[in-house]
């Protein structure tokens, strides 16, 4: 399934705007967008799930069209069958694990029932191994069982497309390494794509098949997980000697 990203947008006014002009077309399962805070990653992503709504350009997941300025498309978010993982995770902290997982399950369900759990529900419940918590709120359960509540709650959805926004960032080192298998297997196991965005070059080495750099609003180029990983080596092993 391909994935085209061609869009621009300005952000802000004078001195503080920011320009967005990202070009991307790749038939590649799993995409990285990599690059330092502040390069228009999120921004990217934002307009793909349809948060941000370019000035021009063409969003594609396959055959379906999110967003085309000269066809006037303009799909909502709701439609878009996107699962979204913010850095953050955007649990509901008065909701528990399960209503959390449940949210999106019903438009309007604002209070999801404590007791039924959708089939589509319990599938990702017993794949992260969430049972005993489902009970608990966000507060009482660890970082990664936060994590995989929020993928839960992302998967139940039954999405076409994937979006990972700094998902390992709010991590410690052992957490993260753990997680970042468990995201491996889990993206080998699903039949969507995913977008991942990270300023970290072992989360782009390991998550994805196609990493292109972005900086300052604009694609720098496109490089193998292989080639990326040999880079950050090299970098390591230079500052190791300096």
């Amino acid at each position: 399934m391909s994935i085209t990203i061609r869009i621009q947008r300005t952000v802000g006014q004078g001195d503080r705007s920011f320009s967005l002009d990202v070009d991307i077309h790749t038939e590649a399962r799993r995409i990285a967008l990599f690059g330092p805070s502040g390069s228009g990653k999120t921004l990217t992503v934002q307009a793909v799930a349809g948060l941000l709504r370019p000035d021009s350009g063409h969003i594609a997941v396959g055959d379906r069209v999110l967003f085309c300025s000269e066809k006037k498309i303009l799909v909502s978010p709701q439609q878009r069958r996107l699962a979204y993982l913010l850095q953050d995770y955007g649990l509901f902290p008065h909701l528990t694990v399960a209503q959390n997982i449940c949210y999106g399950l019903r438009r309007s369900w604002l209070n999801p029932s404590r007791k039924f759990l959708p089939e589509s529900a319990k599938r990702w419940v017993q794949a992260f191994e969430l049972e005993a918590v489902l009970h608990n709120y966000p507060a009482e359960i660890s970082g990664g069982q936060k994590q995989r509540t929020a993928l839960a709650r992302a998967l139940a959805v039954e999405p076409e497309l994937l979006i990972l926004d700094e998902p390992l960032a709010a991590l410690d080192v052992h957490l993260r390494r753990k997680m970042r298998v468990e995201l491996r297997e889990l993206q080998q196991q699903l039949d969507i794509p995913s977008i991942i965005i990270t300023h970290d070059p072992d989360d782009a080495v390991v998550l994805a098949d196609e990493v292109y750099r972005i900086r300052q609003g604009s694609i720098e180029g496109c490089c193998s997980p292989t080639a990326l990983q040999a880079e950050s080596e090299q970098q390591l092993a230079q500052e190791e000697v300096a």
